[in-house]
Protein backbone atom coordinates (compact mmCIF):
# COMPACT_ATOMS: atom_id res chain seq x y z
CA UNK A 1 0.00 0.00 0.00
CA UNK A 2 1.09 2.85 -0.88
CA UNK A 3 1.40 6.02 1.56
CA UNK A 4 -0.98 8.29 -0.37
CA UNK A 5 -3.35 5.04 -0.01
CA UNK A 6 -2.76 4.53 3.28
CA UNK A 7 -3.28 8.75 4.29
CA UNK A 8 -6.63 8.77 2.36
CA UNK A 9 -7.64 5.29 4.25
CA UNK A 10 -6.94 7.12 7.29
CA UNK A 11 -8.64 9.69 6.94
CA UNK A 12 -11.54 7.71 6.03
CA UNK A 13 -11.62 5.48 9.08
CA UNK A 14 -10.88 8.23 11.41
CA UNK A 15 -14.18 10.22 9.61
CA UNK A 16 -16.05 7.18 10.20
CA UNK A 17 -15.17 6.76 13.61
CA UNK A 18 -16.39 10.29 14.58
CA UNK A 19 -19.72 9.83 12.52
CA UNK A 20 -20.27 6.50 14.37
CA UNK A 21 -19.81 8.86 17.85
CA UNK A 22 -22.50 10.71 16.80
CA UNK A 23 -24.70 8.60 15.53
CA UNK A 24 -24.24 6.55 19.01
CA UNK A 25 -24.88 9.59 20.58
CA UNK A 26 -28.07 10.53 19.02
CA UNK A 27 -29.37 7.13 18.59
CA UNK A 28 -30.04 3.94 19.91
CA UNK A 29 -27.35 1.09 19.50
CA UNK A 30 -26.81 -0.83 16.28
CA UNK A 31 -27.70 -3.95 15.67
CA UNK A 32 -25.77 -6.82 15.30
CA UNK A 33 -26.96 -6.72 11.75
CA UNK A 34 -26.20 -3.33 10.83
CA UNK A 35 -22.32 -4.09 12.12
CA UNK A 36 -22.01 -6.36 10.09
CA UNK A 37 -23.38 -4.63 6.74
CA UNK A 38 -20.76 -1.72 7.77
CA UNK A 39 -17.84 -4.25 7.94
CA UNK A 40 -18.64 -5.37 4.84
CA UNK A 41 -18.39 -2.04 3.49
CA UNK A 42 -15.53 -1.61 4.65
CA UNK A 43 -13.84 -4.53 3.28
CA UNK A 44 -15.18 -3.58 0.12
CA UNK A 45 -13.33 -0.13 0.02
CA UNK A 46 -10.79 -0.63 -2.97
CA UNK A 47 -8.27 1.16 -0.42
CA UNK A 48 -8.84 -0.97 2.27
CA UNK A 49 -9.34 -4.31 0.91
CA UNK A 50 -5.90 -5.30 -0.93
CA UNK A 51 -2.23 -5.14 -1.08
CA UNK A 52 0.21 -3.48 -2.40
CA UNK A 53 3.79 -4.38 -3.71
CA UNK A 54 6.37 -1.32 -4.92
CA UNK A 55 10.17 -1.62 -5.84
CA UNK A 56 12.86 0.50 -4.88
CA UNK A 57 16.36 0.05 -6.43
CA UNK A 58 19.26 0.69 -4.24
CA UNK A 59 22.85 -0.10 -4.02
CA UNK A 60 24.18 -3.78 -3.21
CA UNK A 61 26.77 -3.53 -0.48
CA UNK A 62 29.95 -5.67 -1.47
CA UNK A 63 30.74 -8.31 0.05
CA UNK A 64 34.15 -7.01 1.74
CA UNK A 65 31.36 -4.91 3.99
CA UNK A 66 29.47 -7.47 5.59
CA UNK A 67 33.42 -9.52 6.40
CA UNK A 68 33.84 -9.16 9.90
CA UNK A 69 36.92 -7.13 10.42
CA UNK A 70 39.84 -9.14 12.00
CA UNK A 71 41.53 -6.41 14.54
CA UNK A 72 45.35 -6.26 14.78
CA UNK A 73 46.87 -7.82 17.50
CA UNK A 74 47.65 -5.66 20.42
CA UNK A 75 50.77 -8.08 21.39
CA UNK A 76 52.74 -8.47 17.73
CA UNK A 77 56.13 -7.67 18.12
CA UNK A 78 58.68 -6.23 15.07
CA UNK A 79 61.39 -8.29 15.82
CA UNK A 80 59.58 -11.38 16.06
CA UNK A 81 57.92 -10.75 13.11
CA UNK A 82 60.87 -9.90 11.14
CA UNK A 83 62.53 -12.92 12.17
CA UNK A 84 59.14 -15.28 10.76
CA UNK A 85 59.92 -13.71 7.51
CA UNK A 86 63.28 -14.77 7.33
CA UNK A 87 62.86 -17.78 8.31
CA UNK A 88 60.30 -18.47 5.78
CA UNK A 89 62.91 -16.97 3.22
CA UNK A 90 65.50 -19.19 4.52
CA UNK A 91 63.31 -22.40 4.17
CA UNK A 92 62.45 -21.27 0.49
CA UNK A 93 65.93 -21.03 -0.65
CA UNK A 94 67.20 -24.01 1.17
CA UNK A 95 67.49 -25.74 -1.78
CA UNK A 96 69.60 -23.10 -3.44
CA UNK A 97 71.79 -22.92 -0.44
CA UNK A 98 72.36 -26.00 -0.64
CA UNK A 99 73.60 -26.44 -4.65
CA UNK A 100 75.75 -23.52 -4.34
CA UNK A 101 77.84 -25.30 -0.71
CA UNK A 102 77.88 -28.48 -2.57
CA UNK A 103 79.27 -26.76 -5.99
CA UNK A 104 81.98 -24.99 -3.53
CA UNK A 105 82.66 -28.21 -1.48
CA UNK A 106 83.58 -29.97 -5.61
CA UNK A 107 85.93 -27.25 -6.24
CA UNK A 108 87.49 -27.10 -3.03
CA UNK A 109 87.88 -30.96 -3.23
CA UNK A 110 88.87 -31.01 -6.78
CA UNK A 111 91.76 -28.19 -6.36
CA UNK A 112 92.94 -30.10 -3.53
CA UNK A 113 93.19 -33.34 -5.18
CA UNK A 114 94.90 -31.87 -8.28
CA UNK A 115 97.87 -30.41 -6.02
CA UNK A 116 97.74 -33.41 -3.86
CA UNK A 117 98.02 -35.44 -7.45
CA UNK A 118 100.67 -33.00 -8.80
CA UNK A 119 103.10 -33.56 -5.95
CA UNK A 120 102.55 -37.45 -4.89
CA UNK A 121 102.18 -38.88 -8.16
CA UNK A 122 105.25 -38.11 -10.53
CA UNK A 123 103.83 -40.46 -12.91
CA UNK A 124 100.55 -38.79 -13.51
CA UNK A 125 101.65 -35.21 -15.37
CA UNK A 126 98.82 -32.72 -14.34
CA UNK A 127 101.06 -30.11 -15.05
CA UNK A 128 104.00 -28.70 -17.64
CA UNK A 129 107.13 -30.41 -17.21
CA UNK A 130 108.39 -27.16 -16.40
CA UNK A 131 110.18 -26.73 -13.08
CA UNK A 132 108.37 -23.88 -11.24
CA UNK A 133 110.38 -20.98 -10.45
CA UNK A 134 109.34 -20.51 -7.01
CA UNK A 135 108.53 -22.61 -4.14
CA UNK A 136 106.76 -21.41 -1.07
CA UNK A 137 108.25 -18.16 -1.93
CA UNK A 138 111.85 -19.35 -2.29
CA UNK A 139 113.62 -18.98 -5.45
CA UNK A 140 114.84 -22.04 -7.43
CA UNK A 141 115.92 -20.68 -10.35
CA UNK A 142 119.79 -22.04 -11.22
CA UNK A 143 120.48 -18.47 -12.67
CA UNK A 144 119.79 -16.73 -8.96
CA UNK A 145 121.91 -19.13 -7.27
CA UNK A 146 126.28 -19.44 -7.18
CA UNK A 147 127.49 -22.31 -9.48
CA UNK A 148 129.17 -23.74 -6.44
CA UNK A 149 126.69 -23.50 -3.84
CA UNK A 150 128.09 -25.36 -0.82
CA UNK A 151 131.28 -23.07 -1.12
CA UNK A 152 129.16 -19.64 -1.07
CA UNK A 153 127.03 -21.28 2.07
CA UNK A 154 130.01 -22.15 4.18
CA UNK A 155 131.09 -18.34 3.53
CA UNK A 156 127.86 -16.68 3.87
CA UNK A 157 128.24 -19.27 7.89
CA UNK A 158 131.42 -17.80 8.71
CA UNK A 159 130.32 -14.20 7.99
CA UNK A 160 127.34 -14.73 10.63
CA UNK A 161 125.07 -15.19 8.00
CA UNK A 162 124.05 -18.13 9.86
CA UNK A 163 119.92 -17.89 8.57
CA UNK A 164 121.03 -16.43 4.71
CA UNK A 165 123.61 -19.65 4.30
CA UNK A 166 121.08 -22.53 5.56
CA UNK A 167 118.69 -20.64 2.67
CA UNK A 168 120.93 -20.99 0.24
CA UNK A 169 121.78 -24.47 1.14
CA UNK A 170 117.78 -25.56 0.98
CA UNK A 171 116.99 -23.55 -2.20
CA UNK A 172 119.79 -24.76 -3.88
CA UNK A 173 118.98 -28.47 -3.42
CA UNK A 174 115.25 -27.70 -4.40
CA UNK A 175 116.55 -26.15 -8.03
CA UNK A 176 119.33 -29.28 -7.86
CA UNK A 177 116.69 -31.95 -7.39
CA UNK A 178 114.20 -30.14 -9.32
CA UNK A 179 116.15 -29.15 -12.66
CA UNK A 180 119.35 -31.50 -12.55
CA UNK A 181 117.15 -34.75 -11.16
CA UNK A 182 113.87 -34.28 -12.70
CA UNK A 183 111.70 -34.46 -9.35
CA UNK A 184 108.35 -33.05 -9.79
CA UNK A 185 108.53 -30.28 -7.07
CA UNK A 186 105.86 -28.02 -7.78
CA UNK A 187 105.57 -24.40 -6.03
CA UNK A 188 103.23 -25.74 -3.29
CA UNK A 189 105.11 -28.74 -2.44
CA UNK A 190 106.38 -28.41 1.22
CA UNK A 191 109.27 -29.76 3.24
CA UNK A 192 107.80 -33.61 3.12
CA UNK A 193 106.95 -33.76 0.49
CA UNK A 194 110.52 -32.93 -1.41
CA UNK A 195 111.52 -35.43 1.42
CA UNK A 196 109.22 -38.32 0.08
CA UNK A 197 109.85 -37.67 -3.54
CA UNK A 198 113.53 -37.45 -2.83
CA UNK A 199 113.08 -41.05 -0.69
CA UNK A 200 111.58 -42.25 -3.92
CA UNK A 201 113.60 -40.51 -6.78
CA UNK A 202 117.04 -40.82 -5.39
CA UNK A 203 120.04 -42.96 -4.16
CA UNK A 204 119.58 -43.66 -0.31
CA UNK A 205 123.01 -41.50 0.01
CA UNK A 206 121.68 -38.48 -1.36
CA UNK A 207 117.95 -38.99 -0.12
CA UNK A 208 119.88 -39.25 3.37
CA UNK A 209 121.92 -36.08 3.20
CA UNK A 210 118.69 -34.15 1.65
CA UNK A 211 116.35 -35.29 4.68
CA UNK A 212 119.41 -34.06 7.11
CA UNK A 213 119.36 -30.68 5.25
CA UNK A 214 116.02 -30.27 5.37
CA UNK A 215 115.89 -31.06 8.91
CA UNK A 216 118.12 -28.69 9.54
CA UNK A 217 116.60 -26.09 7.92
CA UNK A 218 113.06 -26.85 9.84
CA UNK A 219 114.56 -26.08 13.15
CA UNK A 220 116.44 -23.18 12.54
CA UNK A 221 113.27 -21.49 10.61
CA UNK A 222 110.38 -23.15 12.76
CA UNK A 223 112.37 -23.83 16.08
CA UNK A 224 114.47 -20.77 16.31
CA UNK A 225 117.72 -23.05 16.93
CA UNK A 226 120.82 -22.62 14.94
CA UNK A 227 122.90 -26.34 14.14
CA UNK A 228 126.45 -26.48 15.76
CA UNK A 229 128.97 -24.57 13.81
CA UNK A 230 130.75 -27.67 12.37
CA UNK A 231 127.38 -29.51 11.48
CA UNK A 232 126.30 -26.38 9.30
CA UNK A 233 130.08 -26.69 7.66
CA UNK A 234 129.61 -30.28 7.07
CA UNK A 235 126.60 -29.73 5.18
CA UNK A 236 128.55 -27.16 3.10
CA UNK A 237 131.18 -29.71 2.37
CA UNK A 238 128.88 -31.95 1.21
CA UNK A 239 126.70 -29.97 -0.88
CA UNK A 240 127.97 -30.22 -4.52
CA UNK A 241 129.44 -33.55 -4.38
CA UNK A 242 125.58 -35.08 -3.38
CA UNK A 243 123.73 -32.66 -5.41
CA UNK A 244 125.47 -31.95 -8.35
CA UNK A 245 124.36 -29.43 -10.89
CA UNK A 246 123.45 -32.24 -13.77
CA UNK A 247 123.78 -36.27 -12.77
CA UNK A 248 121.68 -38.08 -14.70
CA UNK A 249 122.45 -40.73 -13.56
CA UNK A 250 121.12 -40.06 -9.96
CA UNK A 251 117.75 -40.36 -11.40
CA UNK A 252 115.71 -43.29 -11.51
Amino acid sequence: MSFDGLRQAMLTLLLALVCTQTALAEAPPASRQEVRQAVEQLRADPLLGHMETTKRLHFKKSEREHEPKVSEQPNSHPARDWLVSFLKWLSTSARVLMWVLGAFLAVFVLVGLWRWLGVRSPAIRLTPETPPSHVQNLDIRPQSLPEEIGAAAAALWQRGEQRAALSLLYRGALSRLAHGHALPIRAASTEGDCVKLANRRLDTPRARFFARLVGVWQQAVYGGRMPENEQALALCREFDGQLAAAAPEAAR
